[in-house]
């Protein structure tokens, strides 16, 4: 993703958020899977599985071969995927800080930007 424009990056990550596609994903991130075992795991028609596989495949997360009339799915991008569940599955504390602490923080930090500009 490091090649990839913000708008790009945003792109890929609206594509992503997409409740079967992340199925699909932890589907594949514990092997190959052809288009039919997805649709039984998953409960949804084929034309649903192959429509959210093409996005993925698109977007060149997930890529797939041929045997005989089954299609195999498996991850082209394995730690990307390793990297977004281990960011969504993540205990990130919130931390409570005072409005006026942070208001002072942004007067400071303008203050600096203000002298850098006049010199």
């Amino acid at each position: 993703m490091k090649n990839l424009n913000i708008r790009d990056k945003a792109e890929l990550l609206r594509q992503l958020a997409h409740p079967v596609r992340l199925q699909i994903l932890e589907e594949l991130a514990s092997g190959v899977k052809c288009v039919t075992d997805i649709q039984d795991l998953l409960e949804i028609p084929q034309p649903n599985v192959s429509q959210h596989l093409l996005v993925l495949r698109r977007n060149r997360i997930v890529d797939f071969y041929e045997d005989g009339q089954l299609r195999c799915y498996y991850l082209l991008r394995p730690a990307l995927v390793a990297e977004l569940f281990h960011l969504l599955s993540g205990e990130y504390p919130i931390v409570e800080r005072d409005r006026e602490e942070v208001r002072q923080e942004g007067r400071l930090r303008e203050q600096r930007n203000n002298q850098k500009t006049a010199c």
